[in-house]
């Protein structure tokens, strides 16, 4: 994979996207004749019937194995507020209250609206408020405003995360930049880990907006969708670079959700979207398709970031169309794919589940320049792919683990007391296989 990156990144190297955008009758019964009259007949005295026994349900006896659980949550999430924008007060309230977010971790700054850019100076002032205010137990931050996206030419996302630093960016148009520490790395709590928190902008443009946002993530916690992921490859050969790895993304993923190459420009009244990742300045027939909860969309061109005035699509056209959550880059990046999520990494995080903050980070290399938006607790996928074998014994898959030794815990209930089952070692990280006796029931998770 890294060498056929190598191979885009050198022969691909000119400007992604720079230059704008692109381009019911019914019939009536008939009357049944009436009965004859029959002569009264005294019927015979009643005799009581037995009681009926209840009968209980049949309780399932296959064994539910979870995966996921551990990472970025409601209590290690917080919300900051722009007092100045009422809106983005509206949203963060909001937001605090259906999601349950603590108070403490609901955070307030103070800047002017309007800008899409705020000054490294002003922003390193905020941050430094900000930090002083964050409790320790807060892993991540969601933004209430889709403007400012960027402090300087680092999206503010990135900055939220590592604060301003220009190794991030480009240091001259069409340059590379530092690597993210987060950048498909196992952690689940990326602050205590790697001293960093990952950020994403919810990204309504309007309460309503918000408020369908926030239930779709809700909808998608645990729903287990059997939707379908999208790798378009389009003509636009500049933006299409992503379509070399695509074959790679579906010997990963198709053993957990139907993955699809599809060669067209736009998808249109697709039913079952949960992935669509393409490379086009403006993606067309969005309103056609639907996209299931927990939906992650995103296409690869310079301008997708710049949330309120970019000369191409906004990743805010994601969401508005139903996506759960969209990624754009807010300067010229050029064609690096690295700058942009990976499929097969975002994917096999998101399975293995993971949020979407997390999963949607830890797929960008280079996130400099790239700003996150979306629910960031969705979080589909709670339950790893199990599949009952001839002998009757079952084969629990995870889509992705890290390598190391686990411990496979049983519990009669979810919530309930977790017993150890059996000690399991994956060798490498990536796709793991664990196998559960015939007379498996219960509950069951991996731990460290």
């Amino acid at each position: 994979m890294k060498q056929l990156l190598a191979v885009i990144v050198t022969s691909l190297m000119f400007s992604a996207c720079g230059g704008g955008g692109g381009d019911s009758n019914t019939t009536p019964p008939v009357p049944t004749p009436a009965p004859p009259v029959e002569t009264p007949v005294t019927p015979p005295a009643a005799v009581e019937a037995p009681p009926v026994e209840s009968v209980s349900p049949p309780v399932s006896t296959s064994p539910i194995v979870l995966q996921g659980s551990g990472g970025i949550s409601s209590a290690s999430l917080a919300v900051v507020i722009n007092d100045a924008d009422p809106l983005s007060v509206e949203i963060g309230n909001l937001y605090a209250q259906k999601r349950n977010i603590p108070s403490a971790n609901v955070l307030h700054v103070n800047f002017a609206k309007g800008s899409t850019v705020m000054t490294p100076a002003a922003f390193a002032v905020m941050k430094q408020t900000l930090d002083a205010a964050t409790p320790a137990s807060v892993q991540a931050y969601l933004l209430t405003w889709n403007a400012p996206y960027r402090v300087g030419t680092m999206s503010i996302t990135t900055a939220f995360a590592y604060g301003y630093d220009a190794k991030y960016t480009s240091a001259a148009v069409c340059d590379s930049t530092a690597n993210s520490p987060y950048f498909n790395h196992a952690t689940r709590k990326p602050f205590t880990d790697l001293a960093m928190r990952p950020a994403m902008i919810l990204g309504a443009s309007s309460l309503v907006e918000a408020e369908a946002l926030i239930n779709r993530g809700m909808a998608a916690d645990g729903s287990q969708p059997a939707g379908t992921a999208y790798l378009v490859s389009t003509t636009d050969v500049n933006r299409n670079v992503r379509s070399y790895g695509f074959s790679q993304v579906i010997d990963a993923t198709s053993t957990f959700l139907n993955t699809e190459m599809v060669v067209t420009n736009a998808l249109v009244n697709k039913t079952d979207v949960m992935f669509y990742f393409t490379g086009i300045a403006n993606v067309a027939s969005l309103s056609t398709n639907t996209f299931l909860p927990g939906a992650v969309a995103d296409h690869l061109t310079s301008y997708g970031g710049m949330l309120t005035d970019s000369s191409q699509m906004s990743a805010l056209k994601w969401l508005q169309a139903g996506a759960t959550a969209s990624y754009g880059t807010v300067v010229e990046p050029c064609n690096y794919t690295q700058k942009f999520p990976n499929p097969k990494v975002m994917m096999q995080h998101y399975l293995a589940g993971e949020t979407v903050i997390e999963a949607y980070w830890k797929s960008v290399a280079w996130p400099g320049e790239g700003v996150f938006i979306g629910e960031p607790l969705a979080r589909p996928f709670s339950r790893a792919t199990l599949v009952k074998n001839q002998d009757g014994s079952w084969t629990a898959s995870f889509p992705w683990v890290a390598a190391g030794t686990y411990k496979l815990m049983v519990s009669s209930s979810e919530n309930g007391n977790y017993t150890l089952s059996k000690t399991i070692t994956a060798g490498v990280s990536g796709a793991f296989n664990v196998s559960l006796p015939s007379t498996a029931t219960g509950f069951y998770k991996l731990s460290l």
